[in-house]
């Protein structure tokens, strides 16, 4: 889409699939990726919103879903998950999807762990199938870590993955809209329209196929050049949203 301003998106439905990006959408950003949590109204707002979408509800993240569980506790019961950029799937009730972990991410953690240890501020974090590089607090940092990352990724097969002041090199093949497309023929979900809310650039992909399944993306923060239709302020906007208040 151009850029002008998108409108805010209208009232949420009952008969609409419901897609939710995690960190900047339903929870802040934190300097470090270990400092997000679940707060209680956050947990009360997924499981009414589990009951008024008749369970057609998922977290879409780049998280791994190990981690999302862990963090989401008992509301991860409930919820589908779609974890590691489209990697990892899991239908509720239903076992966890995943491939296996290429042999190049375990080096991939070994060589960046010890290429930034003495760099204050740039954090390493290891994930099922991907390694991220954050720069939130070293921001200097950036284009050492893009030259080593995309040097790393050209030399051994794997994918990179842009996003909020981190990098990150991750397994080729899939994202978070190839993730989506495969949801939404799901029997849970089919025949029901999605709206998916993100933040980031790693939620474009996702934005393009609800718009082509007859749904609509809704981007949250600042306005910027997307696919997404729609436009909520913040985080803040989100929850307000999600639990029907418009105003």
């Amino acid at each position: 889409m151009d850029e002008r301003a998108l409108p805010k998106p209208p009232p949420l439905t009952g008969a609409q699939s419901v897609l939710l990006d995690f960190d900047g959408t339903l929870v802040e950003i934190a300097a470090r990726p270990t400092e997000v949590f679940i707060d209680p109204g956050l947990a009360t707002l997924l499981h009414s919103l589990v009951m008024r979408q008749s369970g057609r509800v998922a977290i879409v993240s780049g998280r791994p879903i190990d981690q999302l569980q862990d963090m989401l506790g008992d509301c991860a019961k409930v919820l589908t998950l779609i974890g590691s950029h489209g990697a990892e799937l899991k239908i509720v009730n239903g076992s966890l999807m995943r491939p296996p972990r290429p042999a190049a991410l375990a080096k991939a953690a070994d060589v960046l762990s010890k290429a930034f240890a003495d760099h204050v501020g740039v954090l390493v974090e290891n994930k099922s199938l991907g390694v991220a590089v954050h720069y939130r607090l070293a921001p200097s940092a950036e284009p050492e870590v893009r030259a080593i990352l995309g040097t790393f990724a050209r030399e051994n097969g794997l994918a990179i993955q842009e996003g909020k002041m981190m990098i990150e090199l991750r397994l080729s093949g899939h994202d978070k809209g190839s993730a989506i497309a495969a949801l939404l023929r799901h029997p849970s979900f089919l025949g029901h329209p999605a709206v998916f809310l993100g933040d980031d650039l790693t939620d474009e992909s996702g934005f393009a196929v609800c718009e082509s399944n007859g749904g609509a993306g809704i981007l949250v923060g600042a306005q910027r050049p997307t696919a997404a239709r729609y436009r909520l302020d913040d985080v803040l906007r989100v929850r307000e949203w999600l639990a029907g208040k418009t105003a």
